[in-house]
């Protein structure tokens, strides 16, 4: 009888959790292959125009001139220059009035009372305002941008609408070029927050609001303690989106005022296009898209840790 004595767990040579380690790496190499390919084509298509107008900024480049064939490196040259120049703080609070007045406030409020009305109503009135308002967001940019010059221009239909009931008119594309495209912002983008809304709206739980209307609780209250903290997730996210895509609106204001009177209306993305492409001063411009982009990302880190603690 031959009788094996325990003398305790076996010591493997290899180093601890040495080959765990190495099933893991090779499970997230392979999930992570799939997407090599649209990795590629992002560090083409998006982070390499990024870096490569980041760079652009640091030189002279132009459009005419000698600095046209080969620009040189000019370091903070431009960043200085633009910051001591009176028109870019200018820029930068209408740009900043734009996005909040537009996007944070009207098109998302316009957007969760659309979505909010539109379940209360029947499908006759859901499908006739769900088209009209659409329409605006599906219209080509240039398209609306047009409609909406024709609307408020001194001749257009603003004024003749006014002129039915008695009341005088304005050259508003002049008097008040701000207001006028901030209207024009929110006719046009208050579709896409309906429609995130309505899908959040639609995903809330029925018992929890009928158990708050069993408890007492009036409309306002319901919206402001069950809705909106239910939503949260949807409000924050719509933030985002739709500040992204109002810090980056040319056509619309280019077709109305062409950042005028003067620069009355010039946003950011106006005065870049000034700046790179009525002035040539390409290498200016870039540095004022530069601070954009920084712009956008800042709201971007605000958003996200809006949404953070319902991440975690």
């Amino acid at each position: 009888m031959t009788t094996t004595l325990d003398t305790g767990p076996k010591v493997d040579p290899r180093p601890d959790g040495a080959p765990s380690r190495a099933r893991s790496a090779g499970r997230t190499a392979g999930r992570l292959l799939p997407l090599g390919p649209a990795l590629v084509l992002l560090a083409l298509f998006m982070a390499g125009p990024v870096v490569w107008s980041f760079y652009g900024s640091f030189t002279d480049a132009a459009l005419t001139g000698a600095a046209a064939q080969e620009s040189s490196w000019i370091g903070l040259d431009n960043y200085t220059g633009l910051f001591s120049d009176p028109n870019f703080p200018k820029s930068v609070w209408l740009t900043v009035v734009f996005v909040v007045t537009s996007a944070i406030i009207g098109q998302n409020v316009l957007g969760l009372t659309l979505a909010m009305l539109m379940r209360q109503a029947t499908g006759v009135v859901r499908a006739v305002v769900g088209t009209l308002v659409v329409t605006a967001w599906v219209l080509p940019e240039i398209v609306a941008a047009f409609a909406a010059y024709a609307f408020f221009h001194a001749d257009g239909t603003l004024n003749e609408a006014l002129g039915l009931v008695g009341l005088g008119g304005s050259n508003w594309l002049y008097d008040f070029p701000m207001l006028a495209v901030i209207i024009a912002n929110i006719w046009r983008g208050a579709a896409f927050s309906m429609m995130v809304y309505a899908a959040a709206l639609a995903n809330l739980p029925p018992d929890v609001t009928e158990a708050a209307t069993v408890d007492g609780a009036s409309g306002p209250k319901r919206l402001m303690y069950v809705t909106l903290p239910m939503i949260r997730r949807s409000i924050s996210t719509n933030f985002m989106l739709t500040t992204l895509m109002t810090l980056q609106v040319f056509t619309l204001i280019y077709v109305m005022t062409a950042g005028g009177p003067g620069t009355d209306s010039s946003t950011l993305p106006i005065l870049a296009y000034q700046e790179a492409f009525s002035f040539g001063r390409v290498g200016y411009g870039t540095a004022i898209a530069t601070i954009m982009l920084l712009i956008g990302a800042v709201f971007s880190i605000i958003y996200i840790r809006m949404l953070r603690p319902e991440v975690d």
